[in-house]
């Protein structure tokens, strides 16, 4: 089981949707009530975070049928489960080339504002250094998108049948 990570931008849900068309069994965390909006302790706003049972339960189902799993999403409490993946992929680029995406986008509206665009710059300062501090693989997104989803199939090995 493959977790992939990284910031908005950097082709986590591209490369998802060209690993199931190559007969993978993947979930984009980011749609379909993965995530919920949890207080800060300090009330200062919410935190998005994976719900736990959701994803203990998508876990334990990968455990039973050892069918390969893609996971994709970058939320703070991700690290509770960091130990049941097999791989941990951080997916990376420049901040200019993520951008740059972003601005050209049509599947996703988020990094559209100048505040989103501001809020993705310290993201990118503040929690892309974690997450390169726990990946096991890290994967410049810069090259094609090809190379991209080979190097993640050959972490899981063929898709089930």
């Amino acid at each position: 089981m493959i977790l992939v990570t990284g910031m908005s931008g950097t082709g986590k849900s591209t490369a998802l949707n060209q690993l199931e068309q190559r007969g993978y069994r993947v979930v984009d965390t980011d749609f379909g009530g993965w995530i919920e909006e949890v207080p800060s302790p300090d009330g200062s706003g919410g935190e998005p975070q994976w719900r736990e049972d959701r994803i203990e339960a998508l876990i334990a189902d990968h455990e039973r049928s050892g069918e390969p799993l893609f996971i994709a999403g970058t939320v703070c409490n991700q690290h509770r489960f960091h130990s049941r993946f097999d791989e941990i992929v951080l997916l990376s680029a420049p901040l200019a080339v993520v951008l740059d995406r972003i601005a050209n986008r049509d599947n996703n509206p988020f990094g559209k504002t100048a505040g989103e665009r501001d809020r993705i710059v310290a993201d990118t300062a503040e929690i892309e250094p974690l997450l390169r501090s726990s990946a096991t693989v890290e994967i410049d997104t810069r090259t094609p998108l090809t190379e991209v989803v080979d190097q993640l199939a050959a972490l899981a090995g063929p898709p089930a049948p």
